[in-house]
Formats: C-alpha cells, structure tokens, sequence
C-alpha cells in the first residue's frame, strides 16, 4: 500500500482513539461518518460502537486496502468529502474524525450545512484556536465568528506529533462541535451574514467605515452601525446586526 498523497497524519496512538469514541458517546442506533480513514485504525472501532459507519476515502490505495479489512456496517465511498452532495449518501447522527489539516475550514463549514448531532474532530491546533478565538485576540478570524453562528465549539485536549504517523511538525487538537438547533443570534440573511464576514476579515484591523466605503460588493451608508470599529473588535452578533442591515440596504 502506498504511501498517501494527500497530507494526512494517521492517528496511532490509541488512547487517542479511546477519547474521541467517549466524548462521541456512540450508541448501536448511530450512524456514523468517518473522513479520510486511511487505514482504519478509528474505523474498526467505530464500528464496533455504531449501527453503521459511512467512511469517504478520496485516495484509491487506502480504499482498496480497507474494501479487505473492514466489517460489514461499514460502507466505503472512494469520492472527495468535499465533492458529494449530503443527498447522495445516507444521513447520519454524529461524525468523526481525524481530518486531513489541508481541508479543514471547507470541512467543517460543509458539515454544518447539515444535520447531525455531534462531531468530534482532530484538527492542526492553531485552526482549533482560530475555531473559539474572541474578539481582540490575535487569533480571532473569519472562521470564529463563522463557528459562533453555527455550533458549540470545545477544545478537549492537546495532541503531540508522537501520536501521529507520519509525525506532523505542528501540534493537533481534539475537537467537539454541536450544532447549535437555533443560532444563538438573529441574522435576517445567513448567506449575507457568511459575505459580510468574509469581507471585513480581509481587512481585519481596519475601521468598518473605511472598509466599506472602499467595497465594491457591499454597500455605504453614513447611519449604519459599528462604523468607528475596527473588524477584530465586532463580537459575532455585532457582526450578524451589521450584517442585517447592509442586507435591508440591498433590498
């Protein structure tokens, strides 16, 4: 079996292991997705605590490999995550996995345009920090605020590069999301709420006034709020109301 292509680090330490599935708290009624398994050492125990686990294996090595070794309440699907619709493969209850680092952010903004219940996810530890970051911080970003709209997000634990092979050069983290069931604040627009982030986070440490007048995407207005601050001081739900009414000012 080759050696993958596609920059994953695979999880060899099996305490590890052993965290993720006791904060997944899986039960014989899940379903369960795994991403990127490579060579199965989270599948196999996975599917010893869940009804069915659906694992996508975008390389063709690792999926020719796990098609032999893997039980039957396991479904394989050689295709890219990143690439599927949600309704071409069966629903499921909770996710989890060691992502590839490289894919992270369109991931886990992927997964939460669906439903599941929780996900436990390893992640490079400075996008987990990225991931709960506040306002002011130096790690606060796009994907904070992002992630404060959609889902509980909790850092479990800190994981050396010993545990992974090949070891990578950064340390991971242990990661829990649960989607939130209503947003924790109002948005009127959740796609102008994604755009308006997108672009104040281009220029972080700039007024918003400035940013705005100089936008050839969203629009000006001398009444609108939060003018005088800079970007990485807005919380999410200034955000969301700022949001709201450049949304009122396109209509």
């Amino acid at each position: 079996m080759k050696k993958t292509k596609l920059g994953q680090h695979f999880l060899i330490d099996p305490s590890i292991v052993e965290l993720e599935l006791s904060i997944a708290e899986l039960t014989k009624e899940d379903i369960v997705l795994e991403i990127g398994p490579g060579k199965g050492i989270l599948t196999h125990q996975l599917a010893k605590k869940a009804k069915q686990v659906i694992a996508v294996e975008l390389d063709p090595s690792f999926y020719d490999f796990l098609s032999h070794h893997v039980s039957e309440n396991v479904l394989l699907i050689n295709r890219d995550i990143m690439k599927i619709s949600w309704d071409d493969i069966p629903s499921f209850t909770k996710v989890v996995a060691n992502l590839p680092y490289q894919i992270s952010s369109p991931v886990t903004f992927k997964l939460l345009e669906t439903h599941f219940e929780k996900a436990v996810l390893i992640y490079q530890k400075e996008f987990a920090d990225r991931m709960i970051a506040c306002p002011g911080s130096k790690d606060y970003s796009r994907l904070s605020v992002g992630i404060a709209f959609k889902a509980d997000c909790r850092i479990h634990k800190d994981i050396s590069s010993s545990a992974f092979s090949p070891p990578p050069k950064v340390t991971s983290s242990l990661v829990e999301l649960i989607p939130y069931e209503k947003p924790p604040f109002h948005v009127v627009d959740e796609t102008t709420y994604f755009e308006v982030t997108k672009q104040l986070f281009s220029h972080r440490r700039k007024q918003i006034g400035t940013i705005l007048k100089n936008s050839k995407l969203l629009p000006y207005d001398e009444d609108l709020l939060f003018l005088t601050k800079r970007v990485e001081e807005l919380t999410p739900q200034e955000i969301g109301l700022l949001s709201n009414q450049l949304y009122e000012l396109r209509s």
